[in-house]
């Protein structure tokens, strides 16, 4: 039992470091687009910043340890979370090799979700549904903290970077209308020069949020197995030099997160977002809709702000949507028809697609280990 719990932080932190190279062009897609840094300055920029908002917070790991699975229906076991890390892996793979930026966030709900209702026997409640409260936001279940901010977390995003980038358009044309200093500020090359410098800025705080959020979803994992075995008395007779596995009691009551898991998971995502993303760069930065330093710095802005808000809701939103949808709506504030909408198309499909896809690549995998007697 120890070696497979060993096996679960292993594919755990698989996921992450697969994580911070699928989702690192949510973070720098528009920067490299913009041509404000180089790839490499790009994928350093993102690696730091990323760490740092790992570090910073615990509200979305508790809601991925404790506010998914009803552990009274179904046994969380690390078959269970193997296969349910394995069902993302897989599906983030798959999307990251077509180019499509797809939301590892719910490659790996839906890959939970599908290996415990298959370790349930196919009964629906294993998952937590809907416990809503008030305000909203306080609900736990996949109602709550999954699915209503799976749409208005994108739409907040292109809302956002619509009103932002028709903000900046009105303030540019004011001050062509002005005189002297005002009027020679918004020329083009004047624009471009200091939205290139004030990009650094958005991109920072873009990689910052995605820290923030995406990170402490494997964080969530890892403390959901470790308190799972705990509870299993899998951990009572571990040698002095694992003993540091053992989840804290603040663990067990309240959800809170080991610092080593902290640590460990923030540097792995760091590794895997200096490995980079192209494919997704080009998708992202290229192919929806030019780019100026202006729009990605309204792009940046507008999605880094929203994932912030819900990270510190303990939301576990897709970095990959907001950022999408930002760029969006700095397109469409351009002018709707920039937006290469058959591109867009493919990536709506990958959005829908991901949830289902992953929970039945999880459900088949802990079907497949049950019909072998490996449960």
């Amino acid at each position: 039992m120890l070696t497979l719990l060993i096996a679960v932080v292993l594919t755990a932190l698989v996921f992450e470091y697969i994580n911070g190279f699928h989702d690192t062009a949510n973070s720098i897609a528009t920067v490299v687009a913009t041509k404000v840094l180089s790839p490499m300055q790009a994928v350093a920029l993102a690696a730091t910043t990323n760490l740092i908002g790992a570090l910073w917070g615990t509200a979305v790991a508790k809601t991925i340890a404790t506010g998914l699975i009803d552990q009274s229906v179904v046994e969380v076991t690390s078959q269970l979370i193997i296969c349910a890390l394995a069902g993302g892996i897989v599906w983030n793979l798959a999307t990251w090799y077509l180019g499509l930026p797809s939301s590892s966030s719910h490659a790996l709900i839906g890959g939970l979700c599908g290996a415990a209702v298959a370790a349930a026997q196919g009964q629906w409640g294993a998952v937590i549904w809907s416990q809503p409260a008030d305000p909203w936001y306080k609900g736990a279940g996949i109602l709550w903290k999954v699915a209503v901010p799976m749409f208005t977390s994108p739409l907040m995003g292109f809302v956002v970077g619509f009103l932002m980038m028709g903000l900046l358009f009105a303030l540019l044309w004011a001050m062509s209308r002005s005189g002297g200093l005002l009027r020679r500020m918004a020329r083009p090359r004047w624009v471009n020069a200091f939205f290139g410098k004030a990009q650094l800025g958005s991109a920072a705080y873009m990689g910052l949020a995605h820290g923030l959020n995406d990170a402490q979803k494997t964080m969530g994992i890892i403390a959901l197995a470790l308190v799972s075995a705990q509870q299993a008395g899998t951990l009572e007779q571990l040698p002095d030099w694992l003993t540091w596995l053992r989840p804290s009691d603040g663990a067990m009551t309240q959800g809170d997160i080991d610092t080593w898991i902290k640590v460990t998971c923030a540097l792995t995502m760091a590794a895997g977002t200096a490995v980079g993303g192209w494919r997704i760069i080009k998708t992202l930065g290229h192919k929806i809709v030019r780019l100026h330093p202006i729009h990605g710095f309204a792009a940046e802005t507008s999605a880094a702000t929203v994932i912030t808000i819900a990270s510190s809701l303990g939301i576990p939103v897709s970095t990959t949507h907001n950022i999408s949808a930002a760029i969006l709506g700095v397109g469409a504030a351009k002018r709707f028809s920039a937006i290469k909408w058959t591109v867009v198309e493919r990536m709506l499909w990958a959005w829908i697609l991901t949830l289902p896809a992953a929970g039945a690549m999880a459900f088949g995998l802990f079907k497949l280990l049950q019909a072998f007697d490996l449960t």
